[in-house]
């Protein structure tokens, strides 16, 4: 097994640490790190439902996903001067907004509406992944603070499961977890895996970017994904004070 440019074994993922509560406006915040790559996760608890969903007894879960100007090498537009946001952007946003409602029961939820904006402050590959990561951390503390103020029935469990996502793929040839810029530029195969903390799958995105890949490598892929959302789901656990 060869040794990664950052000194990492196939198997391994980059350092990842979470400061919970970082922003003090926010009803639940999280800067999150994998590696190089860091995420600032916002959780806003609004009492009340978009009005589609008024008098249903049911809450909603969305997230809002950007890049900030220079979170790359170079500098990035804004898309807000562009005029438009991009797809990309659109993709990933309803990627974390469906990861993190796959754990939330609206109904336990009530008629309340959180918004988890993810902004990448520093891009080193995997920003899609540490978002939802990170995000969900952020929206455990804004549902813990609802239920303090009694938007939340203090006996209602609205959390069913944790969710954590992690990159995965295939790099000269060789299986890799949690794959950095560098790495990620140059793979075969691309592949992000969210799951829930009990193991069960909510997305899997993969593609064979330069050479396709066979069922073997697949399932390589898809047991080192759930082996590093392990691993993440335990550093949740600590950040949270629940470990």
């Amino acid at each position: 097994m060869s040794t990664r440019i950052d000194g990492r074994s196939a198997t391994d993922h980059r350092p990842v640490s979470i400061e919970r509560g970082w922003s003090t406006q926010a009803e639940g915040s999280a800067l999150i790190s994998f590696g190089n790559t860091k995420v600032l996760c916002t959780a806003s608890f609004t009492n009340g439902v978009p009005r589609w969903m008024a008098g249903k007894g049911s809450g909603w879960v969305t997230a809002e996903y950007s890049m900030l100007p220079r979170s790359t090498n170079e500098r990035m537009q804004r898309e807000s001067i562009k005029g438009k946001v991009g797809g990309r952007t659109h993709e990933i946003s309803r990627l974390i907004g469906r990861s993190l409602r796959a754990v939330v029961d609206m109904k336990g939820l009530g008629e309340n509406t959180l918004v988890l904006d993810c902004d990448v402050l520093q891009a080193d590959g995997g920003t899609r992944t540490a978002s939802i990561t990170g995000a969900y951390v952020a929206m455990v503390d804004a549902i813990e603070w609802g239920r303090d103020k009694g938007f939340i029935a203090k006996k209602a469990t609205p959390l069913t499961d944790s969710v954590q996502a992690i990159s995965v793929g295939i790099v000269g040839g060789e299986p890799m977890l949690d794959l950095a810029y560098t790495e990620d530029s140059a793979a075969d195969t691309d592949m992000n895996i969210v799951t829930t903390g009990s193991g069960k799958f909510i997305e899997v995105q993969g593609t064979a970017e330069h050479a396709p890949f066979d069922r073997a490598e697949l399932d390589t892929l898809l047991d080192l994904g759930l082996a590093g959302n392990r691993s993440l789901a335990a550093i949740q656990r600590d950040a949270l004070g629940l470990a």
